[in-house]
């Protein structure tokens, strides 16, 4: 029996900018209604699921640009015929539904006909793909290679190979205690490696020989690849003062790293937090909601002034200490004292600050030292090409890999979740046969006090900063101008400008235009 057909909107009513939300009744009686997103695709209508299956985000609200569908939360692409994934991160494709038009009016079946589960593999193939590595890179690698057709065998090897999960939620939600460590979602659904016939192994790479195409791990099992993807990540950057080694001194990178974070915070309320990174500021907001006393000490005269300017920085700083965050800035930590814990941090200065818990917000150093045959750049990062290609037959992606930055002469390494991912889909097609290179727009989020700030793009140095808003009522869109082109964008509450900026950006932009389509 064919699907019923219900009448949910009229044609000539659908936005071409953006997607329009439906909710049609479930031909379970016990069931919900089911959300769908209705897409004018030229003359035709094309119907999805409402929510991006990364994180939920409601994809009306949202943008539709360069023929595809632009998630609002992280900018997750698909495309608007199909479904099918363009950009992570998001892993898989749009579920699809039918769709029909009759007499200008649109018509939607409750029964999906695509899941947009990644295809089963298609043909038998005698290589072995080996992906060192079990975060973001790592399980978009896995799906992309599937996804690409590879029919041979995958090993996922690293500490997280047993259910690679989103990091970036620990900083962001985890130390607030608005989401438990355990409750930090996976990257794959749960029946993935097992559908999709991935070898898992949680035993990180101690020794990767490139020239003979072997990876030892630190169980001692060796691996023979034909291809390999090293997406290892970052390695978080110890206090190395006198006292670093002293209890409830901590560093944030794991779910076990939150879990000892939040066992400290138990029977404390006094933190400093060393470093004001991205990672060390989206700490403080969520100590803060805990009413946490939170103290920042950093070099620097203001925070995120490298990657956004002074002003804007000034901008975070001031969000902060209104929740009552106290700076300590072009300072460092001299001395950690304390008993068996830490209970004092003593500043360059011979300032004395009280604290019961310490999280060094410092950086990573680029996770490589097990490679051999490999030559390494100053940071320790690796050289790759477009296709992420860094030696015969050896990709790199995400924290460690130099990348060349589309649209720019210059080579870059990029410490974004999203970028990790666009890096991983990239490689993954190329081990599996077909070609692809990294054209990309740069993008993260950042997370402070129930705001979300975006940035798009990159730029070192910006020739000058247009802002467009209210600053310090976060609710604006600034422009990082290099050499007459919009080189990145830093925005808060302007999603749908941010999708339609996102896909615009793949071309150089001039202001006025950036402009132009952020008001669209």
């Amino acid at each position: 029996m064919p699907p019923t057909l219900h009448k949910v909107a009229r044609f000539a009513d659908l936005s071409a900018g953006r997607g329009t939300r439906v909710c049609v009744k479930s031909e379970d009686k016990d069931a919900k209604d089911i959300p769908i997103l209705l897409v004018r695709d030229g003359e035709n209508v094309r119907a999805y699921t409402a929510k991006c299956p990364h994180a939920g985000g409601p994809l009306d609200e949202g943008a539709i640009c360069n023929g595809r569908i632009v998630c609002p939360w992280h900018k997750g692409t698909f495309d608007v015929g199909d479904g099918s994934l363009v950009e992570p991160p998001p892993l898989k494709a749009l579920t699809r539904y039918e769709a029909m038009l009759k007499d200008g009016d649109v018509y939607v079946s409750a029964q999906p006909i695509e899941s947009g589960d990644v295809s089963q593999k298609q043909t038998n193939d005698s290589r072995t793909m080996l992906i060192v590595g079990a975060g973001a890179s790592g399980a978009a690698a896995c799906s992309a290679l599937r996804e690409a057709g590879f029919g041979g065998r995958i090993v996922l090897v690293g500490g997280d190979a047993r259910e690679p999960y989103d990091r970036t939620s620990l900083s962001k939600f985890t130390l607030a205690g608005d989401m438990p460590p355990d409750d930090v979602p996976p990257l794959l659904d749960d029946d993935f490696f097992a559908k999709h016939d991935i070898e898992r192994n949680e035993s990180p790479a101690v020794h990767l020989d490139a020239k003979n195409r072997r990876v030892e791990l630190a169980n001692g099992h060796k691996i023979d690849y034909d291809a390999a993807l090293v997406c290892t990540g970052g390695v978080p950057k110890p206090l190395t003062t006198p006292g670093a080694n002293l209890a409830h001194v901590h560093l944030l990178r794991t779910r076990e790293d939150a879990r000892a974070i939040l066992a400290s915070l138990e029977q404390h309320k006094r933190a400093v937090i060393v470093g004001a990174s991205f990672i060390g500021l989206e700490a403080a907001s969520c100590l803060r909601k805990r009413n946490v006393d939170v103290t920042i000490v950093a070099p620097g005269k203001v925070p995120f002034a490298k990657q956004f300017g002074e002003r804007i920085g000034e901008m975070f700083r001031k969000l902060h200490e209104k929740n009552g965050v106290t700076f300590h800035m072009n300072a460092r930590v001299s001395t950690l004292r304390g008993g068996n814990a830490v209970s004092e941090v003593i500043l360059d200065s011979g300032e004395k600050i009280a604290a019961d818990v310490v999280l060094a917000g410092t950086g990573v150093d680029p996770a490589t030292s097990f490679l051999a045959d490999v030559e390494l750049a100053d940071d320790g990062g690796i050289d790759v090409d477009t296709s992420m290609l860094a030696a015969p037959a050896l990709y790199a992606a995400g924290d460690i890999a130099r990348f060349p930055l589309p649209r720019s002469d210059q080579r870059v390494r990029i410490e974004h979740w999203r970028v990790a991912q666009q890096h991983a889909r990239v490689a993954a097609y190329n081990m599996a046969g077909s070609a692809r290179t990294y054209v990309g727009v740069p993008y993260f989020w950042t997370y402070h006090y129930e705001k979300t700030f975006d940035y798009l793009g990159h730029v070192s140095e910006p020739d000058s900063i247009e802002i467009d808003g209210d600053l310090e009522a976060q609710h604006f869109i600034a422009y990082l101008m290099k050499d007459g082109r919009v080189g990145a964008v830093v925005a808060c509450e302007h999603d749908a400008a941010v999708c339609r900026l996102a896909e615009a950006m793949r071309e150089p932009l001039t202001l006025e235009d950036a402009r132009r389509i952020a008001n669209a």
